[in-house]
């Protein structure tokens, strides 16, 4: 049961820096630094924007208009991070 915990761990530390990845290459795509035109950079955001949209969908349509700014990357990484440490504290602890 502490290697699936482990797992988990794992994979919310993986997507989080998919988060990351996703909000600096969308940056990078609004201020023109990256050509979208170029097929492995277009299959590379569409992948990232499949992998994140499901759950970031939800926190922009709860969140109030900041004028261009979204900040939903950074409540979504906030609210893994705080599932990660109740998994730690709560389940880890029950298992030894």
């Amino acid at each position: 049961m502490h290697a699936l915990l482990i797992l988990v761990d794992t994979v919310i530390n993986l997507y989080i820096w998919v988060l990351i990845i996703s909000a600096v290459m969308s940056w990078l795509i609004a201020f023109n630094v990256i050509n979208t035109h170029n097929r492995f950079v277009h299959v590379v955001g569409e992948t990232m924007y499949r992998l994140t949209e499901p759950l970031l969908r939800p926190i922009r349509n709860i969140m109030p208009s900041l004028g261009g700014i979204d900040l939903s990357p950074v409540i979504l990484i906030l609210l893994l991070t705080f599932l990660r440490n109740l998994m730690w504290e709560y389940l880890a602890p029950a298992l030894i």
